[in-house]
Parts: structure tokens; sequence; C-alpha cells
């Protein structure tokens, strides 16, 4: 991971556009490519961002302390350094992952014991399925022999989305796998996770534990 801390402005080119006039602000420059630009504030939340995969160059000459960042789509990120403070670079290694509390340990248990509940012909491939980043909760089949990546949360908010992005954004490279297509799956997903959610093609369920132990009717709504 590199850190830097820069005077800077950043302008973004996309499908909206955006601006961050000069100030003080952390960049970080992630190893699976990811760019990031933070504030003293707004706790983990980024500014703005773009996500992998994306290249950065770094210019020089004329364009000398100008960081392009573009994605698979031609989206720009467009950073303008005015005065660097710090920069540093630090290898973190493959990180473990997070360790789930008890109900999602649990959720993710009981939906690959019956993971038809997902739907009609939904066959298991794995539980824990690892990739560089990171283990899948569940990798399945569907009926059409499709692959889905499955993310279990027991409160479904915005940093699940971006975390099963990334998972798919992976899987999608490998050729007997893709195409991969998300279920973000948990007991209650925010508003503004669905959302998203749903902007980036990835379906949306939502987990009744007792169901999922046979003490109600087994429903899981998929949508």
């Amino acid at each position: 991971m590199r850190l830097v801390i820069a005077r800077c402005s950043v302008d973004y080119a996309g499908r909206l556009t955006a601006h961050l006039p000069s100030a003080p602000r952390l960049i970080l420059v992630k190893a699976d490519g990811s760019v990031s630009i933070h504030a003293d504030d707004r706790a983990y939340k980024p500014l703005n961002w773009m996500s992998p995969p994306c290249t950065l160059k770094e210019g020089d000459g004329a364009e000398q302390g100008v960081w392009t960042v573009v994605n698979k789509a031609g989206e720009k990120l467009i950073i303008t350094m005015e005065e660097i403070l710090h920069d540093s670079s630090h290898e973190l290694g493959v990180d473990p992952g997070l360790i789930k509390d008890g109900v999602e340990a649990h959720l993710q248990e009981l939906l690959a014991d019956r993971i038809e509940t997902l739907g009609d012909g939904y066959t298991l491939i794995r539980r824990e399925y690892m990739t560089a980043i990171g283990p899948v909760d569940i990798l399945c089949r569907d009926a059409d022999g499709g692959t889905v990546a499955v993310e279990i949360k027991r409160r479904g908010e915005i940093d699940g989305v971006e975390q099963l992005t990334r998972y798919l954004d992976l899987l999608n490279r490998d050729p007997h796998l893709a195409p991969v297509r998300g279920v973000f799956a948990a007991q209650e997903i925010k508003p503004q996770a669905r959302v998203l959610a749903t902007d980036r093609g990835i379906n949306c369920a939502i987990l009744d534990y007792d169901a999922l132990r046979g003490i109600e009717d087994d429903k899981l709504r998929l949508f």
C-alpha cells in the first residue's frame, strides 16, 4: 500500500463530473490497483475513488505532478499535486480476512446446507471459496449452470457491496468460472446498499434466520 499526503486538487471525468479544490488530502494506492482520496473526516468514506481494475500513470515533463487514473470504462480520476508532504509504501501481505460474528458464520453454514432456497436448481460449489483478496462466502451454480458468488452479512451496507464487487472483478477473470454474477444476502439491507447493488447488477436477498433454521416457512426473498 502506498500512502501519500499532499496538497492537491482532484477532477473526476466519467458518467458524471466532479471537482475537489486544492486542499491537503490523503491518497491511498492499494495493491489491487484502487486509488482513493480522503479528507480528515467522514470516517472511512473517501471523497473520491477509482475501483479496480484501473491503471495509474504519474506524469512527467510538462505533466509532472499530475496523476491520471483510468478504469476499464475510460473514466478518469485526475489528481494534480501541488505539494507532497509524505510519500511511503508498505507491504501488508495477504490479509487473513474478516472473522465473522456468530450470526454471519451460522447464516453462511445454513444457506450452504440449503442452497436451493436461493432458487430452484441451485447447487453448492464451495463455502469460503478463496481468492487473492480473501474468501467468498459461498460459490454456487444456478439452474442454468451459471456461477454465482454470494456475500453474506447480518446487516447489509455499502461496504459489503463493495467487497462483493471486488470478488466479482477477480472471479470474472477466471475463464473456468466466468461469467460470475453476485448475490448480496443479509438479514437487513440498507437502502443505499440496495441502490448500489442494483446499479452494479448484483441481486439482493433478505435472509430469514429462523426460516433457514426450519422454524418458519422456508422462504428467501430474492429481488
